[in-house]
């Protein structure tokens, strides 16, 4: 009989120990990736290719992660950050890196995603970033907080807690929007009005929000109460429109749930009828307080354009557009379809999707409401509509393996999938990739200086002539 033991791997580093390391590789989330005997360490705001002094801040099994001491060799990549809370606020985590870098580095984070799931060996596209990378979001949050001096103030969460930071000038919010928010606060201030607290549920205000429609000019204003009315609330309206005259509608979005989640279900118009619109492409589009909007338009016009190219849609064609949210990209599609079937959860979305192809006068679109597992089966099974073209844009968690098993089961010529969590598009493709091939992997850069990326695949069933 053989005596085996097994002897746990030492693991080489220990918690605030100062080591020099050589950078690697970048990680998914912009972080820089170096090995001491073997053993991962994951140290943030490092670029591949640098030398490191470093200090260690934890310790796991399997890996550990360190902050920068001194930089002792400097990648040429590396850049003056232009914001000076970018490392607490966690928002912009790639601000440190010449933007064309962080291009390459999304492109390359796709690849290794690809190239680990996939048995297709493609070549992910080089990724499509923006002319000016600044100032591109339209809607904003500004949680309400108070600091240690009592003083009422707005910012964003610092990265992982819930402290807010006071943020003077964001490069890649909205500057009107900035403007807006801070008025808002100084009314607070000099009206002393009460402040949400979330540890005891009490006072007032929590959070400020803003949309504002890229190619319309027009600005919604909604102000988030724990409670349903807000001293010299006339007032308020009165100088907000004085002083903006681009904002159509003010409204009040009452929330008074102990919760995370920013916006309650129940929005009251102070001025104008609760919406705005935006143009994308050649649509126009109503948004309203809850409904979701891409919150980069100018790349979401180019994402949309590049499902609709890579589908190749005839006038024949049967299209279902899963997820649809409020109809964005169905209305691009419908206009070389002869027929598109949006399904989405939200009901309030598939409200907005409806009035949207109303306006914009688009008939061959028919949207539903419901979670899209069910309504796909109702639409394949029961009503025995089979698309020629499916187009996905699921949320991070992608798809379920039901819709999954009825879009094989349909066969489909062609599937444009759409999405914003990388790592859960190659998981669903390596599952599709037996019936069909992956033609496309193209990343767009939606969020500029952040890790995010979406990412546009194009599939086609095997054995199928392209149209």
């Amino acid at each position: 009989m053989i005596n085996i033991s097994y002897r746990k791997m030492e693991i080489p580093v220990k918690k605030n120990q100062e080591y020099i390391i050589d950078v690697i590789d970048n990680g998914f989330e912009g972080e820089g990736i170096a090995k001491i005997n073997g053993f991962t360490i994951f140290i943030p705001n490092a670029i591949k290719g640098e030398k490191l002094k470093i200090l260690i801040v934890k310790v796991l099994s399997s890996h550990a992660f360190g902050k920068i001491l001194e930089i002792i060799n400097k990648s040429d990549k590396r850049i003056e950050s232009d914001c000076i809370t970018y490392k607490r606020c966690g928002g912009c985590n790639l601000r440190h890196i010449k933007y064309e870098e962080t291009l390459k580095m999304k492109q390359n984070a796709v690849q290794s995603l690809v190239n680990k799931t996939l048995k297709t060996k493609i070549q992910v596209k080089e990724t499509i970033g923006m002319e000016n990378p600044y100032h591109y979001r339209n809607k904003a949050q500004y949680p309400v907080g108070v600091d240690k001096q009592g003083n009422p103030i707005i910012g964003v969460f610092a990265n992982r807690t819930h402290e807010i930071i006071p943020i003077d000038n964001c490069l890649i919010q909205s500057e009107k929007s900035q403007q807006i928010a801070k008025f808002i606060l100084d009314f607070i201030r000099e009206n002393n009005i009460s402040i949400y607290d979330e540890k005891t549920g009490k006072g007032l205000i929590r959070h400020i929000v803003t949309k504002i429609g890229i190619k319309t000019n027009e600005i919604m204003c909604v102000i988030v109460l724990n409670g349903r009315t807000i001293p010299k609330e006339k007032e308020l309206v009165t100088e907000i429109l004085e002083k903006f005259p681009e904002v159509k509608t003010i409204v009040k979005n009452i929330n008074t749930k102990n919760t995370n989640v920013i916006m309650g279900k129940e929005n009251i118009n102070l001025y104008g009828n609760g919406y705005i619109y935006d143009i994308l492409g050649e649509f126009k589009f109503k948004i309203s307080p809850l409904s979701f909007y891409q919150v980069n338009p100018v790349q979401a016009e180019k994402l949309y354009e590049l499902g609709v190219q890579a589908a190749r849609i005839s006038e024949n064609d049967i299209v279902f557009d899963l997820y649809c949210g409020i109809g964005t990209i169905s209305l691009f599609m419908a206009k070389y379809a002869k027929k598109v079937y949006g399904i989405e959860i939200v009901e309030e979305a598939v409200n907005d999707a409806k009035e949207n192809s109303k306006m914009n006068g688009i008939s061959n679109v028919e949207f539903i409401a419901g979670d899209v597992e069910n309504i796909l089966d109702e639409l394949i099974n029961d009503k025995k509509i089979i698309p020629d073209i499916v187009m996905v844009d699921p949320p991070r968690k992608g798809l379920d393996n039901k819709s999954i098993e009825n879009i094989m089961s349909i066969k489909p010529k062609k599937l444009v999938y759409i999405s914003c969590n990388p790592a859960t598009l190659v998981r669903d493709l390596s599952k599709l990739e037996g019936l069909y091939g992956v033609h496309e992997v193209i990343p767009v850069d939606m969020f500029p200086f952040t890790s995010h990326v979406e990412v546009c695949a194009l599939l086609e069933l095997k054995n199928c002539q392209s149209s």
